[in-house]
């Protein structure tokens, strides 16, 4: 058998390289997206310490004093991320299921009813839906008032998502599926949610950073968080108060998205 020379370009040319198995090799092909990941917690780190270091090297008031000790700050950090988390893990439980099941044939009629829902979370202003629900024969004020106002706000990205995640999947494969003798239930566990996972967590991220932002409101209800400082920092008049606060938050939204994005990274199954 005579080799051609088209067959002899052929063997000459390189293998094509294998995709990298991991996230981290992955991530190490591509230099831009190593500097995203390592750049955001650089930016807010330093952010942070140059407020600080802007912040000791002023005279503080005692009202300034009173508001930037160190132990009001960390307790507000730490009720911001602990409203922002508990918002956040009721709207995936809630939202994902849902979603799953508005995408099932028998559930269908149902669609228009639930999406219209939540687009009443959306349409409400935030601080409208919090101070609706903080009246007193409703949920009153207080940590619950702001974690189900907040809910209800950031449950159409999820859900939403959710959907067009398991609705874009190739019914071909569905139908392959099934013609290898999978039910429907290890249809969608095994060919649809996997295939739809990068835009569940797409709209799991985006409401994390919903939650973060919107949370500030809850010091309007008596629920703490960074917001007390925000509002501090304007009702008094004091912009290192208020600029402690609006950093931090900011900050602290970066970090979590920058946290999100690493986790969408190594949760996206491998070859999409």
């Amino acid at each position: 058998m005579s080799i051609t020379a088209a067959d002899t370009d052929l063997m000459q040319q390189p293998a094509p390289e294998a995709e990298p198995r991991s996230a981290l090799g992955r991530l190490l092909r591509d230099p831009g997206r190593v500097w995203g990941y390592i750049g955001i917690p650089i930016v807010v780190v330093a952010s942070w310490i140059a407020v600080y270091r802007w912040i000791a090297g002023l005279e503080l008031d005692s009202i300034e004093q009173r508001w930037l000790n160190a132990d009001r700050v960390s307790r507000a950090i730490i009720e911001h991320i602990q409203l922002s988390l508990a918002a956040t893990v009721l709207v995936i439980v809630i939202a994902v299921p849902l979603g799953i099941m508005l995408t099932r044939p028998f559930a269908k009629p149902l669609t228009p009813l639930f999406i219209g829902l939540a687009n009443i979370g959306q349409a409400i202003p935030s601080v409208g839906l919090l101070f609706f629900l903080a009246l007193p024969f409703l949920l009153g004020i207080g940590p619950r008032t702001a974690i189900v106002g907040v809910v209800a706000y950031c449950l159409l990205p999820v859900l939403r998502n959710t959907m067009v995640g398991i609705q874009q999947v190739d019914r071909a494969l569905i139908e392959a599926g099934r013609g290898m003798g999978l039910t429907r239930g290890a249809v969608l566990a095994r060919i649809e949610l996997p295939l739809a996972v990068p835009v569940i967590l797409a709209g799991i991220r985006t409401a994390l950073i919903l939650t973060v932002g919107t949370m500030v409101l809850a010091t309007f209800i008596n629920a703490g968080g960074l917001g007390d400082l925000i509002n501090g920092g304007i009702v008094n008049n004091r912009t290192p108060v208020l600029l402690t606060g609006a950093v931090l938050t900011a900050g602290l939204a970066l970090l979590i998205d920058w946290i999100a994005g690493i986790a969408e990274e190594v949760l996206r199954p491998r070859g999409l």
